[in-house]
């Protein structure tokens, strides 16, 4: 009985538990329903613009003249190869005689055997001599003539005319005094140039400069036109500045500046060590074509003093001191070194210059005026050197130019300032 009992509550069991199932689930559906009904809306606003971030830069003013800017490579201004003139053989050699060897304006450098040349001197003195000798027994056999013959007129009253022929030229010897005259002038020459190959067996300094390539020892067997060794001058050095012929026509008077005038100043620059040197210098000529390589014209800027290695007082010597590096001395400006020049060019009321990467389009700088608002300004390059860019601009003051990227750029458009420097 108690089985049947359980058997007929299973079936009513089980039906309750599906209607409370199915109410749950229903239950679940109407609340999510309602849920979704009663959210709450989201805002309406529009999300806040992003400020795009540059980088700036203040540019420089400057008003006068402009420093025309390029580089070159120092090269001496005056450079021979020393050339035997007689044969002979080496027997004294200069101590300066050695690459580097520095030398004086007639320093003896290499001294030649002489003694075939002392001889050759000796007997044209002695020719120089008997011909002298010659000539004054010539002068008197004329003196003796003319003698005799006035003699002859006073005897005979009325002699006969002695006429210009070569009758009248042999009575009075004029012939033979001509030939001594001639013996004793041939004689003085054949001395000058014993003498003057004697003078060249000494091989001297023809000015003050450095010894570049020795090709000489003693012992050696030199003949005429042989290279004994290669000097430079070290008066002054030359710089050749390649200049395109835009920027060449901002240095006034170029095309008439002669070799050794100094109207047109330059400065020279070199850094050595971390430190920076200058020397002066000025525009000695043009060359008056375009290289045919670079299309550029060269302008040769010429230093004296450049291996003088007194330090001026200045920049350099500030620095050096800031750096524990002794003062006093500057190395010499060596040949070779690449160097920076600045060339006196035109007068300018007013231009800026600022990094390289402030110029966009070749003509236009992002300026930033007033800490947020970027405007596009149209400016006028004049020469760009080393990384900075040099140019012409109705600026009222130093702007701040934009040098970062940005990927999309309006005039007049908000902007952030990241920091601000020079141009330098």
């Amino acid at each position: 009985m108690t089985g049947a009992s359980m058997s007929q509550d299973h079936p009513k069991a089980r039906h309750r538990y599906r209607r409370w199932t199915i109410g749950l689930v229903g239950a679940g559906v109407v609340g999510f329903i309602l849920l979704m009904l009663f959210r709450p809306q989201p805002g309406t606003d529009p999300p806040p613009a992003r400020v795009p971030t540059v980088s700036v830069v203040r540019a420089e003013s400057h008003v006068g003249a402009l420093a025309v800017r390029g580089n070159g490579t120092v090269r001496p201004s005056a450079q021979v190869t020393l050339s035997a003139e007689v044969p002979g053989r080496v027997v004294w050699a200069s101590g300066a005689l050695v690459s580097g060897g520095r030398f004086r304006r007639g320093q003896v450098l290499v001294q030649l055997d002489s003694a075939d040349y002392e001889n050759a001197v000796e007997a044209a003195r002695a020719d120089v001599a008997a011909r002298r000798v010659e000539l004054l027994q010539a002068q008197q056999e004329a003196a003796i003539a003319r003698e005799e013959y006035r003699r002859l007129q006073e005897r005979e009253g009325a002699a006969a005319a002695v006429d210009s022929t070569a009758f009248g030229s042999l009575v009075f010897r004029e012939p033979q005094l001509r030939a001594a005259q001639a013996a004793l002038r041939g004689a003085e020459t054949r001395l000058e140039d014993a003498s003057l190959a004697l003078q060249r067996t000494r091989v001297p300094a023809p000015f003050d400069g450095v010894v570049r390539v020795k090709n000489v020892d003693v012992g050696q067997y030199v003949t005429p036109g042989m290279g004994l060794a290669t000097v430079y001058s070290s008066a002054d050095v030359e710089v050749v500045v390649p200049l395109s012929p835009d920027r060449a026509a901002l240095i006034p008077e170029l095309w008439d500046a002669r070799p050794g005038g100094q109207e047109i100043g330059a400065r020279v620059h070199a850094d050595v060590a971390g430190v920076r040197h200058s020397w002066s210098g000025y525009v000695d000529r043009a060359e008056a074509a375009l290289d045919e390589r670079t299309r550029t014209v060269n302008v040769v800027v010429k230093v004296a003093g450049a291996f003088d290695t007194r330090m001026p007082d200045g920049e350099a010597a500030a620095t050096q001191r800031s750096r524990g590096i002794p003062t006093g001395r500057r190395p010499p400006l060596v040949l070779g070194t690449y160097v920076a020049v600045e060339i006196e060019g035109v007068e300018l009321e007013r231009y800026y210059s600022a990094p390289r990467a402030g110029l966009r389009d070749d003509d236009v700088f992002w300026i930033v005026e007033g800490d947020t608002l970027l405007v596009l300004r149209r400016v006028t390059p004049i020469q760009e050197s080393e990384g900075v860019v040099q140019v012409l601009a109705d600026f009222m003051d130093a702007p701040l130019v934009v040098v970062s990227a940005l990927p999309v750029v309006t005039d007049s458009m908000t902007v952030r300032v990241l920091g601000t420097g020079d141009s330098r």
